[in-house]
Order: structure tokens, then sequence, then C-alpha cells
């Protein structure tokens, strides 16, 4: 097993994509192999690229391959997806050139896993898993919210099924608990055997306790106020312009909590975004940067509400998960997975829609609570750092 390494190729380290390529490193190795996470150099100075390269380690190591020369791609060749496979499969060819490969995991496979009934595996023979987060065309048939688009979904459905028949994976896992139950109740008599499996992977959040409240909020500079937590990448679809337009509208004083915000913001919102909390009372506190492990420790221990009220977005979310391990109420949109696992109200009030009122009143009503008690038997419990290891370690068994 010595001679054996496990690549994990994720090109993209953005939001929690990181996490899922060190995270799935940590479990390989502890079960005795090699790793070697593969990305593309502009993460060059992304603080778990610097730190591997710091660590000089033999168990774990890191190799930037820039993608390959794209020409005049033309037809189907310029698919997102087509263009995904080609720089999946050439990140393996390079890395693969000096070593054994015992499996390849993809932590985000979404990226091309719509060729896979054209292309077939990038990786040739060698065994390998991937991790889907955006399957979601099965969603309204499972009692998950989201846009009926019917054609959309059954072409989607039938390559989807295609890609995990022809596509060599060993094992296909979701971090959504409804497509590992719909796949086999819709497939179980289907013609063509698979030899792939699909297994739910918990998106996990490492066990950690919360720091005492007002300790945190002095390491952050908070004031002793209430306070909602955005977090994670900053862009449009968190619906933050949406909860900014429904705090200004708050009376002020100890009714209007401090809004704040915490992470990288794409580029396209940073300037309106900056527009918009200049109008608000109190001052909101705007942290544009990635978040250390320690820092993002502080703000779900220090603030009271996490702000959940995303448009658009019908995956998981670890912010959810990282709520539930702390105990803070949320404000949850009622769409997709995030409305999935919040609909019974356990967990916080679930919005139908971003209006002012009903965001407003969701305020009162969580800040009401201030502390959500961690509800036993929640399907939630099963979203550790532990679990997910094992999954992962039992996905190549």
């Amino acid at each position: 097993m010595v001679n054996d390494t496990v690549l994990i190729i994720e090109p993209d380290f953005s939001g929690h994509r990181w996490r899922y390529a060190e995270w799935a490193a940590n479990a390989y190795m502890e079960a005795g192999y090699r790793c070697l996470i593969v990305t593309q150099p502009r993460n060059a100075e992304h603080p778990l690229v610097r730190k591997i390269q710091e660590q000089h380690g033999d168990a774990l190591g890191i190799m930037l391959v820039a993608p390959p020369e794209r020409g005049g791609r033309k037809g189907l060749a310029s698919i997102s997806y087509m263009l995904a496979h080609a720089d999946f499969r050439h990140a393996y060819a390079v890395a693969s050139r000096e070593r054994k490969v015992a499996l390849v995991v993809v932590p985000y496979v979404d990226y091309f896993l719509l060729a896979l009934p054209f292309l077939r595996s990038p990786f040739g023979k060698t065994p390998w898993v991937g991790i889907t987060m955006r399957s979601n065309f099965h969603h309204h048939l499972v009692g998950v919210r989201a846009p009926r688009r019917p054609l959309v979904n059954a072409v989607k459905s039938r390559l989807f099924a295609r890609a995990v028949r022809v596509g060599g994976m060993k094992t296909l896992l979701t971090i959504d608990p409804t497509l590992p139950d719909w796949w086999k109740r819709n497939t179980g008599n289907a013609g063509e055997a698979s030899s792939t499996t699909i297994e739910y992977l918990a998106d996990p959040f490492p066990d950690a306790r919360a720091a005492e409240p007002s300790a945190a909020k002095r390491r952050l500079g908070l004031s002793e106020g209430t306070h909602v937590l955005v977090y994670g990448a900053i862009n449009d679809r968190k619906g933050l312009f949406e909860l900014i337009d429904a705090l200004s509208q708050r009376t002020g004083g100890s009714h209007t909590p401090t809004l704040v915000i915490a992470g990288a913001q794409d580029q396209d919102v940073r300037a309106l975004l900056a527009t918009a909390v200049g109008k608000l009372m109190p001052t909101p506190v705007v942290l544009n940067r990635f978040i250390p492990s320690e820092m993002e420790l502080d703000l779900f221990s220090a603030c009271d509400v996490v702000w959940l009220g995303y448009k658009g977005h019908y995956g998981m979310s670890g912010v959810l998960v990282q709520a539930f391990r702390f105990g803070k109420p949320v404000i949850a949109t009622a769409d997709g997975l995030i409305g999935w696992f919040c609909r019974t109200g356990e967990l916080g009030p679930v919005i139908d829609d971003l209006a002012p009122a009903s965001i407003n009143r969701a305020l009162d009503d969580v800040l009401a609570r201030r502390t959500q008690s961690i509800t036993p038997g929640h399907l939630l419990e099963r979203n550790t750092l532990g679990q997910f290891k094992e999954t992962l370690r039992q996905a190549m068994a």
C-alpha cells in the first residue's frame, strides 16, 4: 500500500471545496495511503496550498497543473461539461506519470458528470469516487421545493442514470440524502445493471466547542448587541441585498441586530454591497477575505442568528451544518435542501419569499429564541467530520 497514492483533483478552491479536498486527503492518509491534491496554478497563494508546501511531508503533497490548451474547440467540445472533462483527464495524466494511483477522488464531480455518457471516465481504468452536490433533477418528486422544469429534469435524469452506469465510478457520493433513495426506487428494475453504488455523504463540520459568546465578540471587535451572520462566499445568491433592505426598515435600537458579513466577496457584488451597507444602522461588520478556522469558530460563537435566506440555491449548505453544530437558529429559505432540512421549523423560521415583511417577521421570531437546542435524532447529527471520513473510506472498499 505504501506505493499507492490517492489523487484528489479539485481545480477550484473557493467556498468549501478546498476543505473537501483536505478532508478527503486526511481520510485516506488515516487509512495508510499517500495523498496528492491536484489543483490549478491560480490557487498557488491559497492557505491550504502554502500549508502543504511548508510541511514538506511524505504523506500529503500538492501539485499545480495548468489546464490544457483549448485551441479552437467548437460544437460539443466547447460545452462546459466537455471542457471540464478534458481538464480532469489532463490533470490525471500529468499527476499519474510518476506514481501508482490507487484511487482518484473528485470532490465536485458536477463539473463533468453529465459528460460521462459520451466520454466515459477521464481516469482510464483507475477506480474513482465522485461527490455530487448539484444533482437536483429529482427534487420535485421527493418533496423538495424546486423549479418544475419537466423537459430539463427529464433529460438530466436520463443523462445522470447513464453517467452512473458507464462512467466507471466505484462509488458516487451525494450530500443530498434524497438522491440515494430516489435512485433505488426508480432504477431497481432497470435493464442495465451498474457496478456503481450511490451513497449519502453527510456534509461535515469539524467537531468543535462553541466559545463563550462575549469572549468571541471581544476577539472579533463586535458590540454586545445581537448579530445576524451571513457567512461564506458572498454573492448575489446569498439573498444579502434583500436582508439589508429588510434591516433598513426596522426601527433601530435593540430591535435591529448588527449585520455581520464574513467571506470573500464576488467582484460583481462588491461595489453594490459597499453602498448598501452604508445605509444601515447599527453599522455592519464586513470581513471581505478568507476566513481562517479560528475566526470562523468565533463568528458562529458570537453571532445570534445565521442567515440562510438564499435565492436560486437548491443544494445543501455547509453553513446550515455549522449553525446546527453551534446550536444557533437560522432564517432559512423554503427552497431546495436548505428548506427540506429546515421544514419542521425546529432549526428556525422558514420563509417562502424574501419580502422585507417576511424577513422581519422571521427576525422577530428568531431573535426571541436566540439559541437553538439540538434536536435529538435530527439527520444533521450525522454531519460530523468523523462520519464524513468513514464514508469516504468505505467508498473505496
